[in-house]
């Protein structure tokens, strides 16, 4: 009986590792061939780059005393938040052969399967606000799972309707783009989290002030990477109104991005914030 309990409590810890092993054992198959074509179109995607080395760029540090539950998807991985009920960062790969996706859009929010913490799809209800993705529903159209999975209230967050149909909007079309350009993005979206963000009541999700990406395109010679910092509310200026280095994003959130570089390439890579290397005058 004892152990049975032992089992039950490893599985319980070690889960999602398991999870996240499998995903990006399936994502490193997927992305193979892919990334191996990172050089062949533009002066913009010159560098080869490893399935393996794009699953570490995935990886996010969340702070140690911060609640914090990873979860793997088809598409995307989510660092969930069940004391705020929202994610802590959500992460995936969006390349340029998966821009081509055709499946239709889901449309029917649902909660994640034992996941704790994860509120209900009508959490939002009464509040003014709009169920946000972090993971946009149309980076998943290559894949039916993925876009399913993208509707899971863990991908979700509460956001102002001028940031999730204005900047943000605007901001999410130019990944895109960007993908379009550089072959391979590695793309990580999430709330500023902080301890006196007021709630939606009854549910007591945590409503964010502030939303953040960081980008980066691994293939991209030289690799260049930019951060975003937009308020949960009118968001109608210009991409320089909001474009911040990765260092800042880090300390605004406490989050580690990239770790899994050098740091002879990630210091130098997250001190820039020079969006002309993107292509924005």
């Amino acid at each position: 009986m004892a152990t049975l309990k032992n089992i039950k409590h490893w599985w319980s810890r070690n889960r999602w590792k398991l999870g996240l092993t499998l995903w990006c054992a399936v994502l490193a198959l997927v992305l193979a061939l892919v990334l191996f074509r990172c050089g062949g179109d533009d002066k913009g995607a010159a560098k080869l780059v490893t399935a393996h080395e794009v699953n570490g760029l995935l990886e996010v540090v969340v702070p140690r005393g911060v609640s914090n539950e990873c979860e793997a998807f088809t598409g995307f991985v989510v660092n969930f938040n069940a004391q705020m009920h929202v994610p802590n960062s959500v992460s995936y790969v969006l390349t340029r052969d998966r821009l081509d996706g055709a499946v239709e859009r889901y449309g029917e929010f649902e909660q994640a399967p034992g996941v704790r913490g994860c509120p209900q799809p009508d959490a939002y209800s009464g509040s003014g606000y709009e169920r946000g993705h972090m993971a946009p529903a149309q980076d998943m159209a290559w894949s039916e799972a993925a876009m399913h999975q993208s509707f899971m209230m863990i991908n979700v967050c509460p956001q102002d309707k001028r940031l999730n149909e204005g900047g943000w909007a605007k901001l999410e079309e130019k990944v895109r783009e960007w993908a379009q350009r550089d072959s391979v993005l590695v793309v990580v979206t999430g709330p500023v989290l902080h301890n006196r963000l007021a709630r939606i009541e009854p549910s007591e999700v945590a409503i964010p002030q502030h939303f953040f990406k960081v980008i980066i395109a691994p293939c991209a010679q030289p690799m260049r990477a930019i951060g975003f910092i937009y308020p949960n509310g009118s968001s109608n200026g210009a991409l320089n109104d909001y474009a911040v280095t990765v260092d800042e994003v880090e300390r605004i959130t406490r989050l580690n991005f990239f770790h899994s570089l050098a740091d002879k390439i990630e210091e130098p890579l997250e001190s820039r914030c020079n969006l002309k290397q993107w292509g924005v005058r």
